[in-house]
């Protein structure tokens, strides 16, 4: 359904991506960084921020990325940048907030605004890194006009990701949803439902439970992880251009000064981590540099 062709995302994104970065960071220096307000006259001086980068991520397709740029990209930048795995979605941030880990590169903007309100965690995007289009899925069905009366669907049970979900079947004409249902639409939201039923499961759950269910709507990298191949067996994907679910880069409110983060930040938006997905995941995740949404 996807070939491995230039991003619609690419054309002057990385251009946006650095000017963006750039502004903001002038606008939001830290008494970490020495250009922004050490020279205050009074002697007292604060370290620059120093040692290896910690990031936690998921294994597929954010670990991967960052293992790219680890072993290609970041000694050259003068960045030593260490690679945590994580399988679910909740101990990336929280790891975050406590301090235990620097940065994360997992999620996308409507999840952690919920979970930054759900959680009372102040955790801030960097920079966009990729997409990881939606899909839905089946072991027993060759298309999504094959669901009927009576089948069962399997959907994330995260507000975020079910809502996303749950706009992707309507947006093909499997359900209905009321009109003015966001981004968090929820089962209740559905005015026709097409003689399903839904059951929502942990995200990460969603491939192996596949085979106990007509159809689940699976997340891109546990997708991959399953050996799926989004572009290829997804009976129906997102689109990519115009979606607001960008993978990002993010840090604890007050970090995203950190040369280190800054790095980071530049690495993962080049032409070379660009090629790196392209090459890799031939249109089942795709780049979407550039400055997150607000």
């Amino acid at each position: 359904m996807r070939t491995a062709s230039r991003s619609p995302f690419r054309t002057g994104a990385l251009v946006a991506a650095t000017a963006a970065l750039t502004l903001g960071l002038a606008a939001c220096g830290t008494d970490s960084d020495p250009d922004t307000g050490g020279g205050s006259g009074d002697g007292g001086t604060e370290e620059t921020p120093s040692g290896p980068l910690s990031v936690a991520a998921s294994p597929t397709p954010h670990a991967a990325i960052l293992t790219f740029v680890r072993d290609n990209l970041a000694e050259e930048a003068g960045l030593e940048l260490e690679v945590r795995e994580f399988a679910d979605y909740v101990l990336p941030n929280t790891a975050v907030d406590s301090g235990e880990i620097d940065a994360n590169y997992f999620q996308h903007r409507p999840y952690l605004d919920d979970f930054n309100e759900n959680q009372g965690t102040d955790i801030v995007p960097v920079v966009n890194v990729h997409l990881e289009p939606l899909g839905l899925y089946s072991n027993s069905l060759q298309s999504a006009d094959d669901l009927a009366d009576g089948d069962t669907v399997a959907i994330p049970n995260d507000a975020t990701n079910a809502g996303r979900a749950l706009h992707l079947l309507a947006d093909n004409g499997v359900i209905e949803l009321a009109e003015g249902a966001g981004a968090e639409a929820t089962v209740a939201d559905i005015t026709d439902d097409g003689g399903l039923s839904f059951q929502e499961l942990e995200a990460a759950t969603l491939p192996r439970a596949l085979e106990d269910f007509d159809a689940a709507v699976i997340n891109g990298n546990y997708a991959i992880e399953a050996n799926l191949v989004p572009a290829d067996d997804a009976l129906l994907l997102e689109a990519a251009e115009g979606n607001p679910y960008a993978n990002f880069l993010a840090v604890k409110a007050g970090n995203e000064d950190d040369p280190r983060v800054r790095t980071l930040a530049e690495l993962l938006n080049s032409d070379e981590v660009e090629q790196f997905i392209e090459d890799t995941y031939a249109g089942s995740v795709v780049p979407a540099f550039g400055a997150p949404a607000s």
